[in-house]
């Protein structure tokens, strides 16, 4: 299927009140970090364009939250047939300001997001109300009648205006697990995308407006500083904060966000556990552990970045993990043959580095990959296995968001669940073994949200979130919905 040239040329703007608005403080470049070349100039809003953003949408809120389903799904399948017509022009767009593989490019960046547009305005019509039993009147307190019977209903209302703040590596995906499910409800958004690569977000919040969304509904500020996100947080108007990122930031949002009470929904950092028995299928432990760290250069939450082996193949674990790093194609995203692309900036690049570097500085052994890249232009890191490392690393606690994985062995059940537990993080884990009850009792001893069980598979209507400092809520499928309204009760005698 061809694709269209990327118009480097091309004018992006903020999105408020149902206009494309010139930002305050003017512009600045995105670029390609495979080819460090311009993909386009981006819109730098100021804290003002943001707090002019929050307020469309709160003026916006009280007629769009009483539409009705169906005019809410109508709206969210025009979405996404104009998204669906404009497919190749997209690719491209988000293949470059990505660094992300064509088959990313195609499948999770456009192709996700078209399938979560048309998840969500399904979900616009699921029922979210819950009826109770009648149940007697037994007297007494301050809201007792004499006799007869209490009738009620849980009810799901919109949160309010939902600010949207979302991660660069799967830009318009990551947008789309707010906007379908904050839409479908009844919301109203601003989002604000990663700095790194925004601009296929702006166009997709122009489609968004295109296709009827009503004025206010959907906005969306840009900027390569923190600026108008904190301005969004702090905003009288925004009700709500769904935020996609590090850890770090996420803990200054819940702080700020905290003074208002505004609600959250948090999906932060991961350092994802592997933990292997000697059961398992190594072959298919080395495979699809290897499939999943390298995806996207390792800029994946959900990735299995700790490798932790019972004893009895440890050794096998690392030498078939290595010998696939060992062949892996590193290089031009565009090339069908290429599995890991480059990693999103030059600096995000010497942060990974700096990590391999301290593996090997505290005593673990570098048997793939290393620090040093053979590219001369781009910000390519190679697939790195870290082996014999230890609880206490700095690689093995802190998320590298790269492709690198540390292996640890250990001796039985007990030893591997407290590695397993021995970070701060707790998003997505995986437990290998032949032994189904073994994994079953595993799996709910490691705390993390999510658990895949002889795979690195998802479910993509299980609820999605994290333990500990890797977030707060969960969204997913239904889950979604849930997360994007607060919950009323209406109680009247029978």
């Amino acid at each position: 299927m061809a694709t269209a040239a990327i118009d480097t040329q091309r004018e992006y703007n903020l999105w408020i009140d149902g206009q494309p608005v010139k930002a305050s403080k003017g512009t600045y470049k995105v670029v390609n970090p495979a080819t460090e070349e311009v993909v386009g100039e981006a819109p730098e809003a100021s804290a003002d364009d943001a707090n002019a953003a929050a307020a469309a949408a709160a003026a916006a809120f009280p007629a769009w939250s009483q539409t009705t389903p169906e005019e809410r799904a109508t709206l969210l399948n025009r979405a996404a047939d104009i998204l669906t017509e404009r497919y190749n022009d997209f690719v491209p767009l988000v293949q470059a300001e990505t660094g992300s593989t064509m088959a990313m490019a195609q499948m999770a960046q456009v192709g996700g997001t078209i399938a979560r547009i048309r998840r969500y305005a399904r979900g616009a019509l699921e029922p979210l109300d819950v009826a109770f039993m009648p149940v007697p009147n037994l007297g007494g307190g301050p809201h007792a009648n004499s006799g007869g019977i209490f009738n009620a209903a849980a009810v799901r209302l919109p949160v309010g205006v939902v600010a949207c703040i979302k991660a660069y590596n799967v830009p318009m995906n990551n947008v789309m697990g707010t906007l379908g499910p904050a839409l479908a409800t009844g919301n109203t958004v601003v989002v604000k995308p990663a700095g790194q690569d925004p601009l296929a977000v702006i166009r997709l919040v122009e489609i968004f407006n295109e296709a009827g969304f009503p004025p206010g509904v959907v906005n969306l500020v840009v900027g390569s500083t923190a600026d108008s996100s904190q301005a969004l947080v702090a905003s009288p108007d925004v009700d709500m904060v769904s935020f996609t990122g590090s850890t770090d930031i996420g803990v200054r949002i819940a702080e700020a966000a905290g003074r208002d009470l505004k609600r959250v929904l948090m999906e932060l950092g991961g350092k994802g556990a592997a933990v292997v028995f000697d059961s398992a299928d190594i072959d298919r432990v080395a495979a699809d552990t290897a499939s999943t760290y390298t995806y996207h250069a390792g800029q994946i939450c959900t990735a299995p970045t700790r490798l932790i082996a019972q004893r009895k193949v440890y050794d096998e674990c690392v030498e078939k993990l290595a010998r696939i790093a060992k062949t892996v194609r590193v290089g031009d995203p565009t090339d069908p043959a290429t599995i890991v692309g480059p990693v999103i900036t030059a600096a995000h690049r010497d942060r990974v580095v700096s990590y391999i570097r301290s593996g090997a500085d505290e005593g673990a052994t570098i048997v793939a990959g290393g620090p040093d890249s053979a590219a001369e232009r781009g910000f390519f890191v190679e697939p790195t296995l870290i082996a014999d490392c230890r609880p206490g690393m700095k690689a093995v606690q802190e998320e590298i968001f790269g492709p690198v994985v540390v292996a640890m062995p250990f001796d039985d059940e007990e030893e591997g669940i407290a590695l397993a537990n021995s970070t701060d993080f707790g998003l997505y884990s995986y437990v290998w073994t032949g032994d189904t009850a073994q994994g079953m009792r595993v799996a709910r001893r490691i705390r993390a949200g999510n658990i895949g069980l002889n795979t690195v598979g998802r479910h993509m209507e299980a609820p999605f979130g994290g333990f500990k400092k890797s977030g707060i809520g969960r969204d997913g499928g239904s889950y979604g919905l849930l997360a994007y309204t607060e919950l009323q009760s209406i109680v009247w005698p029978g």
